[in-house]
């Protein structure tokens, strides 16, 4: 495939600046960032990074621009997020198409992942009218209580290489709405994709007369995220990527009594009850396991399987993944695409020797491929190993599909298994008794911010809030009542009386 015409449907007139204020686009001068694509190890385009100075000027305009974006109506906002879920339907093909090549995840996930923006854009024009507040009766007499959300200002949002516009949209949306500015710093792994959604939005907020520095955009490394989880100009930083990196974020900005919003690993499991359907429950492991090359925080890393059910499903499960089809991500015949790069494959090689030291018993071999078609040297053989859930390697998230599975007896011990582990964000078991489905779901069962019944731990949709506890950080972002991290509540009392009573009967004269 072309990836210029690509781009060029997408109608991106600037590919080499990584820093823009809305529709202006600044004299970017860090260093030379290129895009190279996993699939085939071509270079798609090279980007120049921001420096200090390119970063406080998307920040200060943003805080300029706040100051009257705060006081457009919510409504008005919401008509404007609108829109932009227009554009991004008028661009799901394309975008489409560049995320899954610069990503490498199947190009079916690279539309669903413009789908999912699609949604958000959709929810968050609903929640423009309804960001209520509470009204309380005051011990007071002639004395009204209530509270309301403002805006905080600057919402930075950090995104991880794995969803390279989605998770942006999940903060931007709601952010949005609800009267903030935001500056994205997108993967430095994916900044081509991010650049062709700040020129769809650029479009459309340059049509509604949206003030500049609404929607900044900030291209860099290490650095850059460091610059603003130190910035008291931004007051709440939303991040998205490993634990390792959540903890030095979390850190800065708490340093500075600052809102971090995390969204950080995960070491998800499946445990497959011997009262399940064995069927579901094999689609939604090996969706779980392989997709996106096993490079999202919702990966099934994890198969607890009851021993009455343990041989035959694992023999499914050989069977099932030598069907499994690894090759170019833009190809929908292919099921499992590239890792993100040769360092992924790395971790993914030194994970693999780490758990047969620790005696794992190989299941279905992994490996890297080469030859025709693998010539970007990202492509490995998704594989399964029998573990010790307590063993180092198990408790350590590896980004990439290597699927671990073990055996259990009574459930509760399952469940004590999906707990023990350090990350907690997403989980399922696969049952059809209703009394271990609700024990799985109860305060004695996952310890994870998403538990499901009978579907697998990937594909969350955006209606619930989305998220994790532990080492996941504790963040929520997309559905529910998320929107209430990007504002700050306000307790309001108003006193129309002639006369000034205190609270709690306390009596003062003068």
């Amino acid at each position: 495939m072309k990836m210029d015409k690509v781009l060029g449907k997408l109608n991106i007139s600037k590919l080499n600046e990584g820093a823009a204020t809305g529709a202006k686009w600044l004299k970017a001068g860090g260093e030379k960032l290129e895009s190279f694509s996993p699939a085939d190890g071509k270079r798609i385009a090279a980007v120049t990074t921001v420096t200090r100075e390119n970063y406080d000027a998307v920040i200060a305009q943003a805080q300029t621009a706040f100051l009257e974006w705060r006081t457009w109506p919510a409504p008005k906002r919401g008509e404007v997020v609108r829109q932009v879920g227009e554009a991004l339907r008028k661009y799901k093909e394309p975008l489409g198409k560049l995320v899954s090549y610069e990503m490498g995840k199947s190009l079916q996930e690279g539309y669903g992942e413009v789908q999912e923006m699609i949604d958000i854009c959709d929810f968050a024009v609903g929640l423009s009218r309804q960001l209520y507040g509470l009204t309380m009766h005051s011990e007071r007499p002639q004395h009204r209580m209530y509270e309301q959300w403002h805006p905080l200002g600057v919402v930075g949002i950090i995104s991880a290489f794995n969803f390279p516009v989605a998770v942006w949209s999940w903060n931007s949306m709601l952010a949005f709405i609800c009267g903030n500015t935001c500056v994205w710093k997108p993967s430095e792994k994916t900044p081509v994709s991010a650049i062709a959604c700040q020129h769809i939005i650029a479009e459309v907020f340059k049509a509604n007369n949206v003030p500049e520095g609404v929607c900044g955009l900030i291209v860099g490394g290490r650095e850059t995220g460091e610059w603003m989880s130190n910035d008291t100009r931004v007051p709440l930083v939303s991040a998205t990527g490993s634990t390792r990196m959540g903890k030095a974020v979390g850190a800065a900005v708490a340093g500075r009594l600052g809102r971090s919003l995390l969204e950080l690993g995960g070491n998800n499991a499946i445990i497959v009850s011997e009262h399940a359907d064995l069927n579901i429950a094999l689609r939604a492991a090996i969706f779980g396991a392989v997709g996106t090359a096993g490079q999202r925080c919702t990966t099934t890393r994890r198969l607890i399987i009851h021993e009455k059910v343990y041989d035959a499903f694992k023999k499914t499960l050989v069977a099932a993944y030598k069907q499994l089809v690894i090759g170019d991500p833009l190809d929908e015949k292919s099921h499992v695409g590239p890792l993100i790069d040769t360092d992924a494959v790395a971790a993914y090689t030194a994970a693999i020797a780490a758990v047969k030291k620790a005696g794992g018993k190989t299941v279905v071999a992994g490996g890297v491929l080469s030859g025709e078609g693998y010539e970007s040297g990202c492509y490995v053989k998704p594989c399964i190993f029998e573990v010790e859930n307590e063993w180092p390697i198990v408790q350590h998230e590896t980004f990439a599909p290597i699927l671990y599975i073990t055996k259990y007896t009574a459930l509760n011990d399952a469940i004590a298994t999906q707990n023990n582990v350090p990350q907690g964000l997403s989980s399922s078991i696969m049952t059809l008794n209703m009394r271990e489905a609700e024990l799985f779901l109860s305060a004695s069962g996952s310890d994870c911010g998403i538990a499901n019944v009978n579907i697998g731990t990937s594909g969350a949709e955006i209606g619930g809030a989305f998220g994790g506890e532990k080492e996941t950080g504790g963040g929520r972002e997309s559905g529910s009542d998320s929107w209430k991290a990007y504002m700050r509540r306000q307790t309001n009392t108003i006193n129309w009386s002639d006369k000034l009573p205190l609270a709690q009967g306390i009596k003062f004269s003068v």
